[in-house]
């Protein structure tokens, strides 16, 4: 969607129809409080951004107005709009309030070609709804939502099959899911700005400074991302813990303790079913309510707390950036044992005996009753909710 809580609001008070507007000041506290959570498109001619503080905002739009956070109307829209592209497709995948893939793969026959399909929606959501929303057409979701970026508002873009590595070339290394500044930063130490030079960059020196990380990063830049779109039935082939904080948080030790918790709770889980899990997935959520999920594909299956923290921590540090944290999540799936080859003679893999010590421990005693030194007094407090995977 185009400027979600701004349009929103513009389509609902006609007076503020052309006007700058800002939202996510503060309620309570007037201008110089709070962070922008959206900006119109009239306001980003002033150089107004989403995580601007509002007091930065206001130096450069004095005349904006100004509007707190409406989450409550924000959701109704989404879910009105969600109701929509499911028309469409069975298989759509929220990732945040005000955005999703879709697979329509299986609705050509019916309704045409993905830009056929794309006007269709564009033009549903425009008449029913009363707002706009950018779309991008292609054979992966990680060329999708970049082409879904570049023509707002209310822009289309199609990356024909093949196209995408070409696609990809020119624009910053930046826009690669995965590339935050940290990661900009040391790619720019190889001497790489655009997506083009990482894919074109020698992969032993690549892995030398990022690791196996690396490899995947560089398939992503030739346009190779075979992830796919999964709906709310296919979601629910996983096994997870989230934890929703009761205030948002930029605490690093906070955070990083929860992860850890959660991380404990969800490898407990999968030893109680007799899984391991190759992928592990990061829900994220700010404070602005955004919400993502990150997904890692492990070489080998695991059922470890410290290999499932590990995959996460590793994904957390990739999407964190300066916004406080509102929700926590890891979830694991693709069950099954690894498929890696093991040496003819090797056992194969149990877990560890600490793991099962502690299982022992917290079947007797309950799950409180061990826990690491490190998470002494920073446990949170969390309902969780022990379901096998569906």
């Amino acid at each position: 969607m185009d400027a979600f809580f701004a349009a929103v609001e513009q389509r609902d008070r006609p007076e503020l129809r052309g006007r700058p507007v800002i939202v996510g000041a503060d309620p309570q506290g007037g201008r110089g409080r709070g962070v922008v959570s959206t900006a119109s498109y009239e306001a980003r001619r002033f150089g107004v951004h989403s995580a601007m503080p509002i007091s930065e905002a206001w130096r450069r739009c004095p005349d904006g107005v100004y509007l707190p956070v409406d989450m409550e109307s924000y959701a109704r829209e989404s879910e009105r709009i969600m109701e929509m592209l499911r028309r469409f497709t069975d298989l759509v995948e929220p990732v945040s309030i005000d955005e999703a893939f879709l697979d329509v793969t299986g609705s050509a026959r019916a309704l045409g070609s993905g830009e056929a399909i794309a006007k269709q929606l564009k033009e549903a959501i425009r008449s029913e709804a009363g707002l706009t929303a950018s779309v991008g057409v292609a054979a992966s979701k990680l060329v999708a939502k970049i082409a879904s970026d570049l023509r707002k508002p209310d822009g289309l873009v199609v990356v024909p099959p093949g196209t995408e590595e070409a696609f990809l070339a020119p624009l910053p290394v930046r826009r690669l899911w995965g590339v935050g500044p940290k990661m900009e930063e040391e790619l720019a130490k190889l001497g790489v700005t655009t997506i083009g030079d990482l894919a074109a960059l020698d992969p032993a020196r690549l892995e030398r400074r990022l690791g196996t990380h690396g490899h995947d990063l560089q398939l992503l830049a030739r346009g190779i991302d075979e992830r796919e779109v999964l709906s709310e039935s296919e979601e629910a082939k996983s096994l997870g813990q989230e934890h929703t904080y009761e205030r948002d948080t930029g605490d690093p030790a906070r955070l990083r303790a929860t992860l850890l918790d959660l991380a404990d709770a969800v490898s407990r889980r999968l030893r109680a079913h007799g899984l391991k899990a190759r992928t592990i997935t990061l829900k994220y959520r700010d404070e602005t309510f955004r919400t993502t999920t990150h997904a890692r594909t492990l070489s080998n299956a695991v059922d470890s707390g410290n290999e499932v923290f590990g995959a996460a921590w590793h994904l957390f540090q990739e999407v964190h950036g300066t916004r406080k944290v509102r929700l926590l999540g890891i979830y694991a799936s693709h069950f099954g044992e690894a498929k890696a080859q093991l040496d003819l003679f090797a056992e194969p893999a149990r877990s560890s005996p600490v793991d099962r010590v502690r299982d022992t421990i917290a079947r007797r005693f309950g799950d409180e009753a061990i826990t690491r030194a490190s998470l002494l007094g920073r446990r949170e407090r969390r309902n969780p909710s022990d379901k096998p995977p569906g």
